[in-house]
Parts: C-alpha cells; sequence; structure tokens
C-alpha cells in the first residue's frame, strides 16, 4: 500500500494550486483521508480531513480557501485558492487503510513542497 502525494510548487501569492493523494495497492477499505503540512522548526498541523462519505473539515485558517475533495474512495483533492505566504510548508497526506487480509494500519504520502512567494 502506498499514498502518492503530488501537485505542489511555487506560486505567487492570491494563486491557486491543486494537491492530489491517491492511495494504491492490494485495499479494501480506505478511512478519513487527512493533509497536513509542516514548515521547519513547527509542529505538523492537520490541515483539512475528509470521511470516506465526504464530509469535510478545515483548519481555521484555510476556511474559505481550500476544498477537499473524495473523488472515489482512494483518492482526494485539496484545492488551495488565495495562497498566502503563511501557507508554504511540505504538505502531507495521511490515511487509516485496510489491505485485503490484513488490519488497518496508519499510511503516510511522502510529502509535496508548496511555496507561495512573489
Amino acid at each position: 500500500v502506498q499514498l502518492q502525494a503530488s501537485g505542489g510548487g511555487l506560486v505567487e501569492p492570491g494563486g491557486s494550486l491543486r494537491l492530489s493523494c491517491a492511495a494504491s495497492g492490494s485495499i479494501f477499505s480506505v478511512g478519513t483521508m487527512s493533509w497536513y503540512r509542516q514548515t521547519p522548526g513547527k509542529q505538523r498541523e492537520l490541515v483539512a480531513q475528509i470521511t470516506s462519505t465526504g464530509s469535510a473539515t478545515y483548519v481555521s485558517s484555510v476556511k474559505g480557501r481550500f476544498s477537499l475533495s473524495r473523488v472515489n474512495a482512494n483518492t482526494v483533492y485539496l484545492q488551495m485558492n488565495s495562497l498566502k505566504p503563511d501557507d508554504t510548508a511540505v504538505y502531507y497526506c495521511t490515511a487509516p487503510v485496510r489491505p485485503y487480509g490484513s488490519s488497518w494500519s496508519e499510511y503516510w504520502g511522502q510529502g509535496t513542497q508548496v511555496t507561495v512567494s512573489s
């Protein structure tokens, strides 16, 4: 089982990016999928998460600017609009996954860098 995160990059303030996270492998079920972000010297912060039924929640600093959608059972998109320099971070996706014939485990993607700068 792997979680593959992609879509980061360099964008000017006010711009947009879309991150994607896809779980692959011999998967029976994927639970709530989450995005965290981390900057050097700071704790990893939960940005948004979405349940298997599509209910999303956000940290207050991104409400109204970020939108998390679940396009299928194993894939989510994080649409980030009106980006600010404070959004600069490495973004990680994570989810509990139950592989076929195995129990639930937490998996993390490799992280994707988002840089907001002029």
